[in-house]
């Protein structure tokens, strides 16, 4: 989808039908076009709080994602708006509006937990919206939160004793940020104001007690300091009188409180300037095919009975790019070889350094395209492809060459033929003759240009089916003695021999070339495996070291306000991460 080409309205993404999920075909047509890097932000709440307005605002339209006035829920499923990105060019701002949580028509909180869960996979900045302030009716409204480690999985298989579900979770999900509608108190504490990113921080304090009140009090205070790192949080005014808001959409910016409408601008600022592009794990950039398949396989997990994993859905997207890697890498290898190779080449070894020449660019064409090999496997399908078309090439040469030279043979050769048929040589004296013009036409044919690898085994070949023409000459000229005609047919017999000698030897140095030639494929393509593998290595230290960082002032916080409990459980996992990140830093490359 090219910057100026964008959708005019919202449209579903994720159907929620008499509570089944699916995604909309037309809608992951969409974002199947969008080549661009995405930033997707996600917005998620209890039905009727304005969300849909705020997704408007970041759409920079009045209207769109639907508002309604009423107690109804509006949004059902997930629906999707691709806008430009107004501050990053080359980017696409993917905006997912969700139906609202809670709906009392629906009275399922399992697909309300299933909407919550795909909002953050999706997501690369998720906001959550609510009305009034953070207190335990906002934070019991919350609990969504609490439920994730039983409806997303990292890893598809983890490690029997890893607790892979909240330890691995900080690396891919989204940053937080907390919207608060209708907003009425005074941003202080303690008799000093605050800002509103201080007012998250302090409703975010646990409570000291192992009561199980205490505990329903911590849980979801916990989940978000453990799972969203990185929190922000936004407070807005009543936008105008509560009989108004049916017609907010229609209403002007003079019309509305002065006060919300900066709220909202430095909302949207916000948003537009620090949510980030979407990325999986590797540094992994999505686009809109890549996000159109994290929809289809979470989708079809949850649709399956199956947990959401990350790092499926991330070997699903490696095996549908891995695959368009080659075919990228294969046609680039052709093109090059297209444009380079002039058939037939005058040797074997000009050919093949054309061909490495090709294969090197091919190879990074695949590892810049590719990810997530798992055992190689894609780039052994990549060698032996290019080892096939080597191959053709070979093949082609060969022909082109064995063409050649026919030809030539006919227009050198024909006319000695028909001398020969026209008895010219059929004479006392006509044997040398013969042979001074045979070696005359050979050095013609030699001084040809551009014959190729088959030159001198297409003439030998020629030479030899005329033998008998030859020793017929040889036997019909009176002038030579028998002693000298015996002489003649050993010297015929040696040159043969030696001739034949020499292409052994010419069919050994291309076998022995073509050996060497397979050994430097092999080693570049281990060259740039590795380098890939090492900056592969390299990016998962950077983020685990992100990761360690936050795992860190988490605990820090947590040994402050006393809870030594949880600071050790947070210990416990920065030492396996710090584990991890050792291991990761001394394996080698095999």
């Amino acid at each position: 989808m090219a910057s100026e080409i964008h959708m005019t309205g919202p449209m579903c993404l994720i159907e929620n039908t008499n509570g089944r999920l699916m995604a909309n075909p037309e809608a992951l047509k969409i974002l199947s076009a969008i080549t661009q890097p995405v930033v997707v932000v996600a917005i998620v709440g209890l039905y009727r709080t304005g969300k849909s307005y705020l997704m408007n605002k970041l759409a920079g339209k009045k209207k769109g994602f639907s508002l309604g006035s009423t107690v109804q829920s509006h949004t059902k499923g997930i629906w999707m708006w691709c806008v430009p990105h107004p501050k990053k060019p080359g980017h696409v701002l993917v905006l997912l509006d969700t139906e609202g949580l809670g709906d009392v028509e629906k009275g399922d909180n399992q697909n309300d937990s299933w909407i919550f869960a795909l909002a953050i996979l999706l997501s690369s900045t998720f906001v959550y919206n609510s009305m009034g302030t953070i207190n335990q009716q906002a934070m019991d409204q919350l609990h969504y939160v609490t439920e994730l480690t039983h409806r997303i999985r990292s890893k598809s298989s983890p490690d029997e004793n890893e607790n892979e579900d909240s330890a691995d979770f900080v690396s891919f999900f989204p940053d937080f940020v907390w919207t608060l509608r209708d907003f009425s108190l005074d941003l202080e504490a303690d008799g000093q104001p605050i800002t509103a990113d201080e007012y998250l921080t302090y409703s975010l304090k646990l409570k000291q007690g192992t009561s199980e009140k205490d505990k329903n009090f911590n849980l979801p205070r916990l989940c978000i300091r453990k799972f969203f790192p990185k929190k922000k949080c936004f407070v807005f005014d009543r936008p105008v009188h509560r009989k108004k808001l049916a017609q907010l959409e229609k209403l002007h910016d003079e019309e509305l409180d002065p006060e919300f409408v900066q709220q909202v601008a430095d909302f949207c600022s916000y948003i537009f300037s620090n949510s980030k592009t979407k990325t999986l794990s590797g540094g992994i950039k999505v686009n809109g095919p890549r996000l159109e398949s994290l929809v289809l396989t979470y989708v079809n997990a949850i649709s399956s009975g199956d947990l959401p994993c990350m790092e499926n859905a991330v070997l699903a997207l490696a095996q549908i790019e891995n695959s368009a890697a080659v075919q990228k890498a294969v046609a680039h290898y052709e093109q090059q070889m297209g444009q380079k190779v002039q058939l037939p080449t005058e040797t074997l070894q000009e050919l093949l350094d054309l061909h490495r020449d090709s294969e090197r660019e091919a190879i990074e064409v695949f590892i810049r395209s590719s990810f997530k090999d798992v055992d190689h496997l894609f780039q052994k399908e990549l060698a032996a492809q290019l080892e096939k078309k080597r191959d053709d090439f070979c093949k082609q040469n060969q022909e082109a060459s064995s063409g050649r030279c026919s030809a030539l043979l006919q227009d050198i050769f024909s006319p000695l033929e028909e001398e020969v048929k026209m008895g010219i040589y059929s004479k006392p004296g006509g044997y040398r003759l013969f042979i001074q013009k045979l070696q005359d036409l050979k050095k013609k044919y030699h001084e040809e240009p551009r014959k190729g690898i088959q030159a001198e085994e297409i003439l030998q070949t020629y030479l030899k089916s005329k033998e008998s023409m030859t020793d017929a000459i040889l036997q019909t000229d009176q002038t030579l003695t028998e002693k000298e005609k015996e002489i003649e047919v050993e010297r015929v017999k040696a040159e043969s021999a030696q001739a034949s000698t020499k292409m052994l030897q010419e069919m050994q140095r291309k076998n022995e070339q073509m050996m060497e030639q397979k050994e430097r494929s092999y080693q570049e393509h281990l060259k740039q495996l590795t380098e890939k593998m090492e900056r592969d290595r390299a990016q998962l230290l950077k983020e685990q070291e992100r990761t360690l960082a936050l795992k860190l002032q988490e605990q820090e916080r947590l040994l402050k306000e006393g809870f030594q409990t949880e600071s050790r459980k947070m210990q416990n996992e920065i030492q396996d991460l710090q584990k991890k990140m050792r291991q990761r830093r001394t394996c080698t490359i095999s």
